[in-house]
């Protein structure tokens, strides 16, 4: 019975030491939603995990309406500072809420505060053991009257740029990519991409509902496939251990 008893927890700890964690921390653009099955919305990183095998574990502490500021003051950082082990993965994508200049809880300077915040991520996860991964903002669909569609996030994705460059951190331009996603889908057919519903057209929203900011189930999708299209052509070594884990 003792034998038996040793093996299987051999084979428990092999398996478990085989997993690795891939942390995402940034705001509602990537968060989880309640009642996933009647809500419309959701977030890019809630629906990354069925991209990638059962070694690769998506732990997704995204959360609405943070900024970096508010990540870090309400100590959700530090809950995944504490978490990281050797070998995990941090997906940073901030910018939405930092750009929020009425909101001092919130509200980061892109060259100063928000620069320094990224930073300390990228440093912080390293000194873990863990692999940082930056990622500029999703676009928002924000097309003007002639169909171009305009950038909303000032600097914010700048910083994240030179950040990564500066760092030396595997990087996704996952606003361009984005950009490239609404433009592909045009001003109208792009809606499917968001949040648009007349009232009564959706149970979850009794009123109009008009939202080019956050996902639907088909955006975060979308998202999701081109976060995983584009970590296949990092050329990191670092990433080597997440590029196996995608099915």
């Amino acid at each position: 019975m003792k034998k038996y008893i040793l093996i299987f927890w051999l084979v428990s700890t092999v398996c478990f030491a085989q997993k690795t964690t891939v942390y995402t921390i940034g705001d509602s653009t990537m968060a989880n939603k309640k009642d996933p099955d009647k809500n419309p919305e959701h977030g890019w990183a809630q629906v990354l995990q069925p991209f990638f095998k059962d070694n690769i574990v998506i732990d997704n502490r995204a959360l609405n309406g943070r900024s970096t500021r508010s990540f870090i003051a309400e100590k959700q950082w530090e809950a995944v500072y504490n978490s990281l082990k050797k070998g995990d993965y941090v997906f940073i994508e901030f910018g939405h809420n930092d750009q929020k200049n009425m909101d001092s809880l919130r509200y980061t300077n892109p060259h100063t505060a928000y620069r320094h915040n990224l930073i300390r991520f990228v440093k912080e996860s390293r000194e873990k053991g863990a692999i940082p991964i930056l990622l500029t903002s999703i676009t928002r669909r924000n097309f003007n009257e002639k169909g171009v569609l305009i950038g909303t996030h000032g600097d914010y994705p700048l910083e994240t740029r030179l950040v990564a460059q500066e760092y030396k951190v595997p990087f996704i331009d996952l606003e361009y990519y984005t950009e490239l996603l609404e433009q592909s889908y045009g001003p109208e057919k792009s809606r499917q991409l968001h949040l648009h519903f007349k009232a009564g057209e959706n149970p979850f929203y009794k009123e109009d509902k008009a939202d080019d900011t956050h996902l639907s189930l088909k955006g975060a999708t979308e998202i999701a496939q081109i976060v995983v299209n584009q970590i296949k052509l990092l050329e990191d070594p670092s990433v080597e251990k997440l590029k196996k884990g995608i099915k």
